[in-house]
């Protein structure tokens, strides 16, 4: 099974987070269109054209063999939330919706915070869903 190193996922979601908070904080959109870009180049490359991951990388480098680590289907399907959440956010702020677009954002900004605090809310809904359809 493969398997991300936890550092890259970290960081990943500390870019998250800032820069959502700024673009809503300091009205600045475009921020919501660059990290909706680094995370639809990170799902479709399977992380490897993340410009967020690719750094983390570089400055990382061979600690992060050693680190721990967080299985790659997992990661996929919370990034796919995060990828369909940020791709309506930047619907919406194309369409002029900037509340929506802004509240879309929030919601994987929020969930990244929660998930650096320590829970990840989209692990408990891919468990969900592995429950659910394993039942079947």
């Amino acid at each position: 099974m493969k398997e991300i190193p936890m550092p890259l996922i970290r960081l990943n979601q500390c870019a998250i987070v800032l820069l959502v908070t700024f673009a809503i904080f300091l009205n600045v959109p475009v921020l919501i269109y660059v990290i909706a870009a680094f995370q639809v180049l990170g799902l479709i490359s399977n992380g490897k054209l993340n410009p967020v991951i690719a750094l983390a990388k570089l400055a990382f480098g061979p600690k992060l063999q050693r680190a721990e680590k967080q299985a790659a289907e997992l990661n996929r399907f919370n990034n796919t939330i995060a990828v369909i959440l940020l791709s309506l956010a930047t619907i919406f702020l194309l369409l002029e919706m900037k509340v929506a677009a802004y509240i879309a954002a929030a919601v994987v900004a929020l969930a990244a915070f929660v998930a650096l605090c320590g829970y990840c809310i989209g692990c408990t809904m891919y468990y969900q869903f592995k429950r659910l359809f394993s039942n079947r």
